[in-house]
């Protein structure tokens, strides 16, 4: 089995086995998409406070932030495009959107993992602006795993226990 496989497989069993789950036992009128559609705007929020906090703070300046401002406006430009595209997530059917974020989800995990990193090992004077910017990152990788979870159908969300899944032979 090569690299790519094993990251396919582990992607796979952490949307299956983790977050379909926990949004199948969500409330119907909170689905997966919509709290998954949250987390981005949270990501987004924690990602330009951390910022912030790299300039205002610790006093650097604009030129040593720019990096840092370009990914930001790739994660507006990302949540732009996914909530153009959230119409096509309906209930009951299967969601588009698993296979077109398949490449961007095993990338985030290993992301936010660098950020934690960086947040445990910072200095002193850096250490509260990263420790936003690791929460944003793992807002985000949950953010982007709800967005890929399917919608199951109401009358089904309705019977479903955490954890437990569908069970073929119930009426």
């Amino acid at each position: 089995m090569s690299f790519g496989d094993r990251v396919n497989q582990f992607d796979a069993w952490l949307l299956d086995r983790v977050f379909q789950p926990f949004a199948d036992a969500l409330p119907e009128r909170l689905p997966a998409m919509e709290l998954g559609m949250s987390f981005q705007v949270g990501s987004i929020v924690l990602s330009a406070v951390s910022i912030s906090a790299l300039l205002m703070l610790e006093g650097m300046s604009f030129s040593n932030v720019v990096t840092n401002m370009l990914g930001w406006c790739f994660e507006v430009i990302f949540y732009i495009g996914i909530h153009r595209m959230r119409g096509m997530v309906r209930p009951g059917y299967l969601n588009p959107l698993r296979g077109m974020l398949a490449g961007m989800r095993p990338i985030s995990v290993p992301f936010a993992m660098y950020a934690i990193y960086q947040a445990v090992t910072a200095e002193r004077a850096y250490e509260l602006a990263l420790w936003f910017n690791s929460l944003s990152q793992i807002v985000f990788v949950a953010g982007i795993y709800l967005i890929s979870c399917h919608m199951p159908p109401p009358r089904q969300r309705a019977r479903q226990g955490f954890g437990r899944g569908f069970q073929p032979n119930e009426t």
